[in-house]
Parts: structure tokens; C-alpha cells; sequence
């Protein structure tokens, strides 16, 4: 892999992380927006542009052959996982529950681990299960300490599923992101409906709503397919430490902008997990460097 790719890479997965650590900024801006409406939008307007760029790109006859039963099973099921990531995200945006939405996507690089061994059977190194380990005490802290456990878990559980999922399928990127959004537009289309027919919609209340609604296909579609592309040009242990960049900047955001109370529980709580954080990154960079000295030596 030549060094112009993997800096290419390098950019491309920062400028996804960005994206995603910087969205709880937009969701504020729609925190009067119920989040399934957030959601219905976010999914609408992904399909339209999807289908735009699938078109463009000439790729609709390869997504159509590669949508066999199977695939469209799992697509069902990530698309259903993703989707309550989304709603319980938003949610915790607008409910003052930045916090715990960090604490997840913390979480989730070590829920990857767990799941990889346990669905995989993928060999864990005694650093990683550690790792886990620290994780694992961190979530018990907050368990006990009264803190909105379920979202912390629900994002970080739900998300390491998706990834889990897309992992198996037998489909690119693009094509898997589009067929999910499809799968979604009649629920999505059902519940604006809904909502318009009782007089509850967002949509025309002013045009600044709009224009943010719209956006929703934007920041929905283009940080995955950066982050696709950044995949496959870096290597595992560069992508794993990359993905630390987008909670942090929501942690960073809940305490110094939005005035979230950063309590004893939290943290005891992000003490544990960013140990077992730093012991889950140390691990991979080490693995990478023996990995590198080995092909190096042969």
C-alpha cells in the first residue's frame, strides 16, 4: 500500500470521526424535533442521495445481484440495529444525556472484541480480555452508581451488532448502506406521515428546519462511505485508534457546551473505561509493530 493511499486513508477516516463526533452540534440545533422524526428524515433523504450516487456510478446491476435472500435477511437486521442506534441517539442529544452517548461509543471498540470471540471465534489476547475487563467494571460502576445505563449500552450494543453484521454480509459498502436505507423508507415515510396527518410534523414549521432536516441524508450517508473507503486503505490498528476521535469530542462537547454534570459516577466510570481504552490501543499498536517486524524479517 503506497504511502499517498494510506495518507489518503488517514484523512478520509479523520474527516469521518469529525463528522460523527461533531453531531451532537447538529442535533441541538433539532432538539425540538421528536427523534423519530429526526430519524424518518435522516433515512429519506439518505435514500435520495444514495440512489443519486448508485446511479452515477453505474452500480445499480452489481447491488442488484449481490441482494439474494440472505443478504437481504441481514441487511433487514443491521438496518433494524442501526436504526435504533439512530432514535436513541438523537434522543440522548436532546434529553440532556450527552454523556452516556459518549460512554457508548467508548464501549464499543471493546464490545467489537467480546463479539468477535464470542460470535467468531476470534482469538483474544490476554491484554484484550483485560481490556474488556476494565470495560466490563466500568459499566457495573455505573450500574450501581444511578446513571442512565440503558443508553450507554443500547448505543454501544446495537452499533457493535451493526458492525458484527456487516462484517458477514456479502456486500460493499455503498451497496449495503443503500438496500438498508430502502428497507427503512417505509417506516421512515410511515411515521412522517403519521405525524403530519395529527398535525405534529417538523417538516414546514420554518424554513431553517427544512434546510436542517434535509441535511440529515448528508451527515447521515457521507461519514459511512468515508469511513468505508478509510478502511481499506489503513490498517486495522490506525482505524482502531481513529475511532476514539469521535467520542471524545462528544464528551468534550456534553461537559464544556452543554452543561451536563459530570458526577462522581461518570467518573469513576470513564476512569475504568478509558484504562481499558489506552490498554485496548496499546495492545494494537504493539500487535501492528510485531505483525510489521515479522513480514519485515521473512
Amino acid at each position: 500500500m503506497t504511502s499517498a493511499s494510506t495518507k489518503t486513508g488517514l484523512l478520509q477516516g479523520i474527516a469521518a470521526y469529525l463528522i460523527w463526533g461533531l453531531l451532537p452540534l447538529y442535533f441541538q440545533l433539532l432538539r425540538e424535533v421528536p427523534a423519530a422524526q429526526v430519524v424518518g428524515h435522516r433515512v429519506l433523504w439518505s435514500v435520495l442521495l444514495l440512489i443519486g450516487l448508485v446511479v452515477t456510478l453505474g452500480r445499480v446491476a452489481a447491488i442488484r445481484a449481490a441482494a439474494n435472500r440472505r443478504t437481504l435477511l441481514l441487511l433487514g437486521v443491521s438496518a433494524l440495529l442501526i436504526s435504533i442506534n439512530w432514535i436513541v441517539y438523537v434522543w440522548a442529544v436532546a434529553n440532556a444525556h450527552v454523556l452516556e452517548a459518549s460512554l457508548g461509543y467508548f464501549i464499543n471498540p471493546l464490545v467489537n472484541v467480546a463479539l468477535g470471540a464470542a460470535v467468531l471465534r476470534e482469538r483474544v489476547r490476554p491484554v484484550q480480555m483485560a481490556a474488556v475487563g476494565l470495560a466490563a467494571a466500568g459499566v457495573l460502576a455505573m450500574a450501581t452508581g444511578g446513571g442512565a445505563l440503558w443508553i450507554s449500552l443500547t448505543l454501544a450494543l446495537s452499533f457493535g451488532s451493526y458492525g458484527l453484521i456487516r462484517k458477514v454480509v456479502a456486500i460493499d459498502a455503498l451497496g449495503g448502506l443503500t438496500i438498508e436505507t430502502l428497507l427503512l423508507a417505509p417506516f421512515a415515510a410511515a411515521v412522517l406521515a403519521w405525524s403530519w396527518t395529527n398535525g405534529a410534523a417538523a417538516w414546514g414549521e420554518s424554513w431553517a428546519t427544512d434546510v436542517l432536516l434535509a441535511v440529515a441524508g448528508v451527515i447521515t450517508a457521507v461519514p459511512l462511505l468515508l469511513f468505508a473507503s478509510a478502511a481499506r486503505r489503513l490498517r486495522y490498528a490506525t482505524l482502531g485508534l481513529l475511532q476514539y476521535l469521535a467520542p471524545s469530542l462528544v464528551f468534550l462537547q456534553a461537559v464544556f457546551l452543554f452543561g451536563e454534570p459530570l458526577r462522581t459516577v461518570h467518573l469513576v466510570t470513564f476512569g475504568l473505561i478509558w484504562a481499558g481504552c489506552a490498554v485496548y490501543a496499546w495492545d494494537s499498536v504493539r500487535a501492528a509493530r510485531e505483525e510489521g517486524a515479522g513480514k519485515a524479517a521473512t
